[in-house]
């Protein structure tokens, strides 16, 4: 039972440092302001950029450590997910590992969305420095990664959904070693508390995470599973 309870509480502190990482790589990759009127050979290409134009202003070196940071932190983040699993065992095993494969499968494809970021921030700069001929080309590829990111980011958005809710029901049934207020603690719900949060905070906190709110919420979630699963 010890060795139970001391792994529970080190993959729940390798999930907050996991969570931590990624949210940072968010920060790297996607915070940042700019006017486009500042950047006149990006303006034909708005509607394409959709706000990505962002990325121009980013330095290389600070995309590259924004995706790597994330990619890297995924496996501290499963552990997290192994974590909840085993504090999920008593209530129906089906659901249990149902729940745990979903958030696992989830990390795992979000890892690749999260590391493509650093190639649209690449295509965008290049967009901006082309000639005017070349630019259709870099524009066209723009497109096809788009396209690569919704078919990608859409299963992990439900495959969370889905999951966030099994754990809220199977928790709410009493049967799992989480305390019955973690029916209310998921990663849905604290990414829905995050978008309300922020609202009130200053301009300069919401610039400078902008991005990282799904990895804040699991940072939320995480600390809120190790807490109650601290003594077993």
């Amino acid at each position: 039972m010890e060795q139970l309870i001391t792994s529970l509480r080190i993959t729940g502190l390798l999930a907050l440092a996991g969570a931590f990482l990624y949210a940072v790589g968010d920060v790297l990759l996607l915070a940042g302001k700019v006017n486009l009127e500042h950047y006149p050979r990006l303006k034909p290409f708005a509607k394409l950029l959709s706000d990505s134009e962002r990325m121009v202003v980013l330095p290389p070196s600070r995309m590259i450590w924004g995706a790597l940071l994330g990619v890297f932190a995924t496996p501290l983040v499963l552990a997290g997910f192994w974590q909840v699993y085993r504090g999920l065992n008593g209530a129906n095993s089906s659901l249990t590992l149902a729940t745990g494969l979903l958030f696992a499968t989830a990390s795992v494809i979000g890892a690749f969305v999260h590391g493509t970021f650093y190639f649209m921030g690449e295509y965008i700069q290049a967009l901006n420095k082309v000639e005017d001929g070349s630019q259709p080309v870099i524009a066209d590829m723009i497109a096809r990664h788009r396209k690569v990111l919704i078919v990608t980011y859409a299963p992990v958005i439900i495959l969370i959904v889905i999951a966030s809710a099994l754990f809220s029901i199977l928790v709410a049934s009493g049967q799992t070693a989480f305390p019955g207020w973690m029916a209310w603690i998921n990663p849905v719900t604290m990414t829905i508390a995050w978008l309300i949060v922020k609202r009130i905070l200053p301009q300069f906190v919401r610039d400078w995470t902008e991005g990282a709110g799904f990895n804040i919420a699991y940072l939320v979630f995480f600390t809120c599973t190790t807490i109650a699963l601290w003594n077993g």
